[in-house]
């Protein structure tokens, strides 16, 4: 088969298999996003100390997909008048980085009445199974899953550290954040720990 007739079935057949699939996976993920963004909306008035989530230096660039994808969508509708399926996976990735990856930023980081938000989203205070600090050029406070094999992580601003130390001494202290069912239970005091 000549070189020309396996760009045209490439382009005409694979391409857009392969733009679709792209568009189903971004559609699990802008749902993803929204059911995070929704039960943040509904746990935002019980914020204790939060604060908003750092953005990526990356930032501009996914703003500018957002945009880059929003122009092939418009092209592939109004312009070349085809069928709305045809800009399905375009369109997914438009709405991903045009609309949820942004509105995912809203979302602020930090504690709640009943847990703490991370980056994995919200994680009740009593499924909390233990703590750790990671100190470089950034924050973060380790969460640990007390059932599941799942890691969180909080960004902690610096003007934040002793606030937030105070505030895990507290919920440890109300055992909130309870420490004694875990394997390694040393009988220490678990406030040291923070």
């Amino acid at each position: 088969m000549a070189p020309e007739g396996l760009l045209a079935i490439f382009l005409e057949t694979v391409l857009p298999t392969a733009v679709f699939l792209l568009g189903v996976g971004f559609l699990a993920s802008n749902l993803r996003l929204l059911v995070r963004f929704l039960r943040y909306w509904r746990l935002r008035s019980s914020a204790v100390l939060t604060w908003p989530r750092r953005r990526p230096s990356s930032y501009g660039w996914l703003l500018g997909f957002g945009v880059l994808f929003g122009v092939m969508v418009f092209v592939k509708i109004a312009v070349q008048q085809r069928p709305l399926v045809d800009a399905f996976g375009e369109g997914m990735m438009f709405i991903y980085y045009a609309y949820a990856l942004p509105l995912s930023f809203q979302i602020g980081q930090g504690f709640y009445r009943d847990g703490v938000w991370s980056d994995r989203g919200f994680v009740p205070y009593a499924q909390i199974g233990g703590l750790s600090w990671r100190e470089d050029e950034n924050l973060t406070l380790v969460l640990i899953h007390r059932v599941r094999n799942v890691v969180g992580r909080v960004d902690v601003p610096f003007e934040h550290y002793g606030e937030v130390r105070r505030f895990l001494r507290d919920k440890i202290a109300a055992q909130d954040i309870d420490f004694t069912d875990k394997g390694f239970d040393l009988g220490a005091d678990e406030r040291e720990l923070v």
